[in-house]
């Protein structure tokens, strides 16, 4: 493997198509104002590098980058990239990651719009994430110990599983197929409508207007939190442990909840039933 340490780049594709090549302790920044530093690589590693410039892994695989800084002008890091793992880094351009596929992210800092669209086979952990319309039509997510803020998350995703995070968003899991989510906590404002195949397991759920329009909701175990006009026209199996500000027009299933302040039927197709336990 050929070895860069101590070095700086700034002109157009200044490494492309390198092969078994490790940066080290190297900068790409610079009056030339370069992009596209490592298009069309392969085998490469970057570690304690700088990036200060545009589009610096596209087309590439197996990508090693560890303990690295992308600045907000580092925009659009990795698109149509594969087997990467990224650690302990600042991903901070905006459309950080695009269109990739087989990626690790953990120990890592993201704050970036437009994040990881497009993506399949992403597992993160032990991450923050600050993002609008983070992860969007991506499929195939594993995330584990992750803080995400931000607008509109996770819409038109397939085939994930969320364990032990923090999502603070709102209009999240639009959309969303076969999505299971365990021992999180979910705040926010219109909480995965039109999903189909959502699943939550012990979470806490707090926000107006949850889980309306769904199909094939499942709530284990779950609390809800300041959540008003509840699953309205959703199919829906849920236990929920916590007393419901309103529920309105559930469509189809059972609903048991330790009480409700307000039960809205004014649909006449709201068939779901509402079992009250009186147990909180």
């Amino acid at each position: 493997m050929t070895i860069l340490e101590n070095k700086t780049f700034d002109e157009e594709r200044a490494l492309y198509e390198s092969d078994g090549l490790r940066a080290q302790n190297c900068s790409f920044d610079g009056p030339a104002d370069g992009e596209s530093a490592f298009k069309e690589s392969r085998n490469i590693e970057a570690d304690h590098c700088y990036f200060n410039l545009r589009y610096p892994f596209w087309h590439d695989s197996g990508l090693t980058i560890t303990d690295c800084e992308m600045t907000p002008l580092c925009r659009a890091a990795l698109w149509y990239s594969d087997h990467v793992r990224i650690s302990d880094t600042k991903m901070h351009g905006i459309k950080a990651l695009r269109e990739c596929s087989d990626i690790e992210i953990c120990n890592c800092d993201i704050i970036s719009p437009e994040f990881g669209w497009s993506t399949c086979r992403v597992r993160m952990e032990n991450t923050t994430a600050v993002s609008e319309y983070f992860m969007m039509r991506s499929r195939d997510l594993r995330f584990r110990n992750v803080n995400f803020t931000g607008k509109y998350s996770f819409q038109y995703i397939q085939d994930a599983v969320f364990e032990n995070c923090v999502f603070d968003t709102k209009d999240a899991f639009w959309h969303g197929r076969n999505v299971t989510v365990r021992d999180s906590v979910v705040k926010g404002e219109y909480l995965a409508w039109y999903s189909d195949g959502l699943t939550l397991e012990r979470c806490r759920i707090l926000g107006t207007q949850p889980l309306c329009y769904c199909r094939n909701l499942t709530l284990i175990d779950c609390e809800m939190i300041d959540t008003d006009l509840s699953f309205e026209r959703s199919e829906v199996n849920a236990t929920v442990t916590t007393p419901v500000i309103s529920i309105k027009n559930p469509r189809r299933g059972l609903i048991c909840v330790p009480s409700v302040g307000e039960i809205i039927r004014d649909d006449p197709l709201s068939a779901g039933k509402i079992e009250i336990t009186g147990q909180a």
